[in-house]
C-alpha cells in the first residue's frame, strides 16, 4: 500500500513563503518581496472541525480563504434540499461567490478537521493595485474556478452514471497529485449522499457503481478509503472511451 503524505499541523502555521501549497493558491507567481506582503495581510489559522461552517448563504462577505489542512464542501439551497456545488482540498480558495451582492450565496462546511488562511478581500483589494502580479493571480484563480464549474455542468449533461463517477475519482486523484499527495491510494472525506448530491446520482447509484468498479479491479473499497487500482482504465470510461468488463461481456 502507498504511502500518504499529510501535511502536518505546523506547516499551517509557517509563512507563505514557506507554504506547502504555494504553488496552488494566491501566492503562486509572486516573487518572494509580495509573498512576505500578502503573509502580512493573510490571517492564519482559522480551524474548523468536522460539521463546522466557514460560512452560510446570506452571510455578508469579509474575505477569502484558502483551504491548509482537511476538506470542505461547498453546498446551496435547493428544492430537494441540499445541493453540493463542490468540494475544496488544500490550495483552493473559497469566497469569490460574496463579492458581487457581497453576500454568500451558497454554503461552506468542513467534512473534517480544516485549517484555513483568511485574507481580508478590504486589504487584498489594496495591494492587489499596488501589486500587479497578485492581481493577475486573482484572476486566474477565479478562472479556474469557473472553469472547473463549466466542466462539471457539462459532466452532469453529457455523461451516464458510470462515467459521471469516474471523471469525478479521477479528477479527485489529478487534484491530489498536484498537492503532492498520493493519487491512488487515499480517503474520501466526502459521504456517499454528498458524492452523489454533486454528480446528480441517487446514493444507491454511488454505491452500486462503487461495488461494480471492484468487481472489475479498476479500484479497491473499503468504506471510506479507496484505492484505484487500474487509473488508465478508469480515465478511459469517464471519457466514454473505456468499459467495464460487465459491458464488454455484454457486447
Amino acid at each position: 500500500m502507498s504511502q500518504l503524505r499529510v501535511i502536518a499541523l505546523e506547516s499551517v502555521r509557517a509563512a507563505c513563503q514557506g507554504c506547502l501549497l504555494a504553488h496552488c493558491c494566491l501566492p503562486e507567481g509572486l516573487v518572494l518581496e509580495e509573498i512576505v506582503r500578502l503573509d502580512e495581510i493573510a490571517k492564519r489559522t482559522r480551524l474548523l472541525h468536522r460539521g463546522d461552517y466557514l460560512f452560510q448563504t446570506g452571510d455578508r462577505f469579509r474575505a477569502l480563504y484558502i483551504v491548509k489542512t482537511g476538506v470542505v464542501k461547498r453546498f446551496a439551497a435547493s428544492t430537494a434540499g441540499e445541493q453540493v456545488v463542490g468540494f475544496h482540498l488544500p490550495g483552493d480558495v473559497l469566497g469569490f461567490d460574496g463579492i458581487n451582492h457581497q453576500r454568500h450565496d451558497c454554503s461552506t462546511m468542513a467534512l473534517e478537521t480544516a485549517a484555513l488562511c483568511e485574507i481580508p478581500f478590504a486589504r487584498l483589494e489594496v495591494l492587489a493595485r499596488e501589486v500587479p502580479r497578485l492581481q493577475h493571480q486573482i484572476y486566474c484563480v477565479l478562472s479556474r474556478v469557473i472553469s472547473g464549474e463549466t466542466e462539471m455542468l457539462l459532466l452532469l449533461g453529457k455523461k451516464n452514471a458510470e462515467e459521471r463517477l469516474a471523471v469525478f475519482l479521477v479528477n479527485l486523484s489529478q487534484r491530489l497529485q498536484r498537492r503532492g499527495l498520493s493519487p491512488s491510494d487515499f480517503y474520501l472525506s466526502m459521504s456517499r449522499h454528498d458524492i452523489g448530491s454533486y454528480l446528480g446520482l441517487a446514493v444507491e447509484t454511488i454505491s452500486r457503481l462503487l461495488m461494480r468498479f471492484q468487481e472489475d479491479r479498476l479500484l479497491r473499497v473499503e468504506r471510506k478509503h479507496i484505492q484505484l487500482l487500474n487509473l488508465p482504465a478508469l480515465t478511459a470510461l469517464g471519457h466514454g472511451t473505456g468499459a467495464t468488463r460487465r459491458q464488454q461481456h455484454q457486447r
